[in-house]
């Protein structure tokens, strides 16, 4: 699987994941934040986080 079509599957798990706004995220901010929704933390928080 090529970069781009990897990152537009992080960008889909996001957005599946109710993190909204993510096109602007990095791969490793996207994982980042994917990681956190899993262990339970509201999607917009895991975002934010993601972000610093």
């Amino acid at each position: 699987m090529g970069d781009r079509e990897q990152l537009h599957e992080l960008r889909q798990q996001a957005h599946n994941a109710g993190i909204e706004g993510n096109s602007k995220m990095t791969e490793q901010q996207l994982r980042e934040a994917l990681r956190r929704v899993g262990k339970g933390e509201r999607p917009q928080m895991a975002k934010q986080e993601a972000k610093r």
